[in-house]
């Protein structure tokens, strides 16, 4: 594909991920590599709040229940050695920005199907754990509100879309699929 392109997703997953390989404990890491990556990467399709957060020279949180919290976690969970861990990790680093409950909710509703996953948890047991820690309605089908979804930034409003195409899928190109067939804010549930 000629126009295909990386986009603010996978930016800022590489931030994190590098945050974590230097000091995990240490928010202004965090700041400053999601500050250097994203301005050496300006047009990858941020947000207009978080924009402003990457050029701030002191850059506060907004309470932000956007989807670029759960975007971004995924390395959170790879590294994390406990499901506890995974969960702390994932508030971290969405509280730099997306600080408003549904923000850090997200983020750790993603890092804990990517953790149960690396752990071998079935995708009932996933479902479950979900659904009882973040009280996110799961038992919906994608046939049945597809046509009805919209382009949705919020938390709230993809998050729980995105596990459903994971749930639904048989295989990691199923699941990408199903993101893409979903519409919407692809990249993100995709990530």
């Amino acid at each position: 594909m000629r126009n295909a392109r990386f986009t603010d997703d996978t930016v800022m997953t590489l931030a994190v991920a590098s945050w974590l390989m230097k000091d995990p404990d240490d928010l202004e890491v965090l700041v400053k590599e999601m500050q250097f990556f994203g301005n050496r990467y300006p047009k990858a399709g941020y947000g207009g709040m978080f924009r402003k957060w990457l050029i701030a020279e002191y850059p506060k949180p907004y309470n932000s229940f956007g989807n670029g919290s759960a975007m971004r976690v995924s390395p959170c969970a790879w590294v994390a050695k406990s499901l506890d861990e995974a969960l702390t990790l994932a508030t971290k680093s969405a509280e730099v920005t997306h600080n408003h409950p549904e923000g850090i909710k997200g983020a750790q509703a993603i890092a804990s199907c990517v953790y149960l996953a690396r752990q071998g948890k079935t995708k009932s047991e996933i479902k479950k754990f979900v659904e009882e820690t973040f009280e996110y309605d799961l038992s919906r089908e994608l046939k049945d509100f597809q046509k009805e979804y919209r382009f949705d930034v919020s938390c709230m409003g993809s998050v729980p879309e995105a596990i459903i195409c994971f749930l639904e899928s048989e295989t990691y190109e199923d699941a990408i699929r199903n993101c893409i067939w979903l519409g919407g804010d692809c990249d993100t549930t995709g990530a």
